[in-house]
């Protein structure tokens, strides 16, 4: 499975379009949403991990755009062959978009740092790293579950929607307490707000809070359990 993993990895940061999409994006829109009018420091790194998160969800997707591709070549058949079992195959797939998640968290992060002069303590820049790094695998296996399940135009279009949805429903582009009274109660469910939230409760000095990690618990089981099932009930068509 390693191999399989290392195999992926190379395939996905060669692809013009993810570093495009997948990286420079969310460091544009970073920057833009924070150099627009007056900003203070708490706004640009609050944004920043935002940002952050947003850009490893996108890239988390992207992964299931890569297996819609395989299964139109047929590379999805040939693992079929292998020793793997189709836990193991999600599993390498969900492996390798945890790899490629940390170029667009480590590019917004750098951004933050070096242009909007967000200044932090080491151990809070290493720790959001890690933590967005972690966070982001229920995104990983939502993406893999489209992919196996949908045809490749209906994984892009699905993945897309599902990123745009969960960003603004998260409030990953603008703080939930702009949100009205309802929509606040549901984002607090949104995997996308508790995944921010590992980020700005370090960057605020505190530890994640127990709820974040619960609901963030909940929606890997839920997405995992998706992914597997996709795998599954597709094996029999490829």
């Amino acid at each position: 499975m390693l191999a399989y993993i290392r195999l992926e990895v190379r395939r996905t940061l060669r692809d013009t379009g993810f570093v495009i999409g997948g990286v420079a994006m969310p460091v544009m829109m970073y920057l833009l949403f924070t150099n627009l009018g007056e900003n203070d420091g708490a706004w640009k790194t609050a944004s920043m991990v935002g940002m952050a998160a947003y850009g490893a969800v996108g890239s988390a997707l992207n992964t299931g755009g890569a297996v819609a591709e395989d299964r139109a070549t047929g590379w999805l058949r040939q693992l079929r062959v292998t020793p793997m079992t189709p836990r193991e195959v999600v599993t390498g797939r969900a492996l390798t978009g945890a790899v490629t998640v940390l170029p667009a968290i480590v590019a917004v992060l750098a951004a933050g740092g070096l242009v909007n002069g967000v200044r932090l303590a080491a151990w809070q820049w290493a720790a959001i790293t890690l933590l967005l790094w972690l966070g982001s695998l229920p995104f990983t296996l939502l993406g893999l579950g489209n992919g196996y399940r949908l045809t490749g135009p209906s994984t892009g279009v699905v993945n897309m929607v599902c990123n745009l949805g969960l960003a603004v429903l998260g409030g990953l582009w603008f703080p939930v307490a702009l949100f009205p009274h309802w929509l606040r109660a549901v984002s607090d469910w949104t995997p996308t707000l508790r995944f921010a939230q590992l980020g700005t409760s370090v960057a605020q000095g505190h530890r994640p809070a127990l709820g974040a990690i619960i609901v963030l618990a909940f929606w890997l089981l839920v997405f995992g359990s998706y992914a597997v099932l996709s795998y599954r009930r597709r094996a029999g068509t490829i």
